[in-house]
């Protein structure tokens, strides 16, 4: 069954937001965005929408958490190779990104993790086609 994902984070600015996601090289939808909210296109059917916190509180009566004690998630990507993993995570702290772990090189699987401008942990990594024995 094919499934679109949209996973919803809270930001604080999401002006900022946008300005480093685009340095990554992501692109939005404009149809899905306003002052409020973007919607991030991540590939085929899968999305992360952006929302600004009080709007973002509007869909939960649970607190916030903070990002800075708090985990809520890992959001892991996959990327084409080792070399864009390190592109992309390079990009990612200059782009103001904070670096949450040294990178983690299981020989099979190679990835680096970030927290965004407002904490949330992403990571990039890329695992060899050849580890994964079909289903």
């Amino acid at each position: 069954m094919a499934t679109k994902i949209f996973v919803n984070l809270p930001v604080k600015n999401l002006d900022q937001s946008v300005a480093f996601f685009t340095k990554l090289g992501f692109t939005f939808n404009p149809q899905f965005t306003d002052e409020k909210a973007t919607c991030m296109v991540v590939g085929d059917d899968n999305y992360v929408m952006l929302l600004v916190e009080p709007f973002f509180q509007s869909f939960t009566k649970k607190e916030l958490n903070n990002t800075s004690t708090t985990a809520e998630t890992i959001i892991a990507l996959t990327a084409d190779n080792r070399q864009q993993v390190d592109e992309l995570a390079d990009k990612a702290i200059a782009a103001g990104a904070t670096t949450y772990a040294e990178p983690i090189d299981q020989g099979f699987m190679y990835s680096r993790s970030f927290q965004d401008l407002d904490g949330h942990h992403w990571e990039f990594f890329y695992m060899d086609p050849k580890a994964v024995e079909p289903q």
